[in-house]
């Protein structure tokens, strides 16, 4: 999978644009190193899927490379979003939380 970002050619680690995020999200379901799969929509939903469980949320776009879930009823994060590439190839994207700093690595199935 190789989303084409409004800029053009990115590097690995560097941060979605916003003008970017929707085409990086929805380009196809993240696959998690747990096995964990998580698929967002263009019109702000997102599903995660653990172990067979699933569970529905929110997202949207709020800043350069940062994005933020809802999780109902009340759990709210954000996220710094940055490419994951790999020879030349955007793979995935990782999400690091705003707050503690937790990285999660998706790569796209």
């Amino acid at each position: 999978m190789d989303p084409n970002p409004s800029g053009g050619d990115v590097v690995d680690g560097q941060p979605v644009d916003a003008a970017d995020m929707i085409a990086a999200l929805t380009a196809a379901q993240f696959v998690f190193q747990d096995g964990a799969t998580q698929s967002f929509t263009a019109e702000g939903r997102t599903t995660y899927v653990d172990r067979g469980t699933s569970s529905a949320g929110e997202w949207s776009v709020t800043g350069e490379g940062t994005f933020s879930s809802f999780w109902p009823p009340t759990y709210r994060a954000a996220y710094t979003v940055r490419w994951t590439v790999e020879d030349g190839v955007r793979v995935g994207v990782s999400f690091t939380d705003t707050r503690s700093g937790v990285r999660y690595d998706g790569r796209y199935r």
